[in-house]
């Protein structure tokens, strides 16, 4: 649990269209883990220049599947954008885990480790997932700070705007499990 009592892990945070924060301004981020040391996502709707054939050919791996290899790597979030973040699916109970995955309760599994990358690059990896560079991430009650200075909305993550949505329309339809028009939110705090 996060230090005020909130655990925001399996959620979105949409970025207010006020974000100032080039980072994050018009972002969605998928938060992986969220309690009381803080908190990491990885932003879903920032893609790079680089295709994930690009990056397997980096990491000396090939990729076969044309459609896999020509779809983006993300920009996940400032922090070690060097190192690469997959988010996918969680793994059957029949499937071998990774080196390094964080399951995350309810929701999707993110995997830091390169065997993630071997396995789908033989064909029997995870099927649906997004590969960012680099990660978000906030210290003890800094994310807490943020959202309660109008900064964020949250809403339960759906894996299907994730995975099935085009890129251009993920902070839309992120708003629209609000039921918020964007257009329609204030840039401003209120207190009562």
């Amino acid at each position: 649990m996060a230090s005020d009592g909130i655990n925001l892990t399996h959620q979105f945070l949409i970025a207010m269209p006020g974000m100032l924060d080039g980072h994050f301004a018009g972002s969605v981020v998928y938060l992986c883990e969220h309690n009381a040391q803080g908190a990491m996502g990885l932003v879903i709707n920032k893609p790079t220049d680089i295709t994930l054939g690009s990056l397997f050919e980096k990491v000396d791996l090939s990729l076969p599947d044309e459609a896999l290899a020509a779809q983006p790597v993300f920009f996940g979030g400032p922090v070690q954008t060097e190192r690469g973040f997959v988010l996918h699916e969680p793994l059957g109970a029949d499937t071998p885990g990774f080196a390094s995955t964080l399951a995350v309760p309810d929701g999707l599994a993110m995997t830091t480790s390169k065997d993630v990358l071997e396995s789908v690059a033989a064909g029997h990896g995870p099927q649906r997932l997004l590969v960012t560079l680099g990660y978000s991430g906030w210290g003890a009650g800094q994310l807490e700070d943020e959202i309660g200075r109008n900064g964020w909305l949250t809403v339960p993550a759906d894996a299907a705007l994730v995975f099935d949505t085009p890129i251009e329309q993920r902070y839309q339809r992120a708003m629209q499990l609000l039921g918020v028009d964007p257009r329609m939110l204030s840039q401003e705090a209120g207190h009562a």
